[in-house]
């Protein structure tokens, strides 16, 4: 890339030999194989540098910054996820701000007030208990205020919902639940 730069630079010239097999061909090839390495390592550190492109290294230094490790597995979930604990300051504790934080967690978290001092977190994408909610809890918990009450709901599938998704029995069978996975057969909650 920087080779063909090069020649093309010094081209107009015409006091150069450029040719491959000339000495100044030679030179030109060493120099743009240098700088196209130089190239290569200055996208690199460009990359890393920013959360929003981080993919390796950078990232991993971010998530390093904090007491735990946020459970997101793509690049993006966790580039979301340290973007979110990164807003975290001492006006965080407005409703909304801890709603947006909480997703430091590394999976989609939802919060709302439900009384004075209780909070209700919620996943909505995930049904049942989400994988690995142990870490998860306890980085929501390091998260949000300790003076607050906070109850985590786990959505099921309840007798109420199958009406005003108008199951049958048809239905269920057919797609060949078992109670465990009938239990988790819930649409994506908004």
């Amino acid at each position: 890339m920087y080779e063909e730069f090069l020649r093309r630079l010094l081209a107009p010239l015409g006091v150069y030999d450029l040719t491959e097999k000339s000495v100044n061909g030679a030179e030109l090839y060493a120099l743009g194989r240098e700088l196209d390495g130089a190239a290569a390592r200055l996208e690199t550190v460009e990359r890393e540098a920013l959360t929003a492109t981080a993919e390796g290294e950078g990232l991993f230094r971010r998530e390093n910054l904090f007491a735990r490790r946020p459970v997101a597995v793509t690049a993006e979930e966790r580039r979301a996820a340290v973007a979110a604990l990164l807003q975290i300051d001492g006006d965080s504790l407005t409703p909304k701000a801890i709603d947006t934080t909480v997703r430091g967690c590394g999976i989609p978290a939802k919060v709302r007030e439900t009384g004075t001092g209780r909070l209700q977190v919620r996943f909505p994408s995930v049904v049942g208990v989400p994988a690995e909610f142990e870490q998860i809890q306890r980085i929501i918990l390091d998260i949000l205020p300790c003076h607050l009450e906070v109850e985590f709901y786990f959505r099921y599938l309840t007798w109420a919902i199958c009406e005003e998704l108008q199951y049958t029995w048809r239905d269920v069978e057919a797609a060949d639940h078992t109670w465990e996975s009938f239990l988790l057969a819930l649409p994506p909650e908004d």
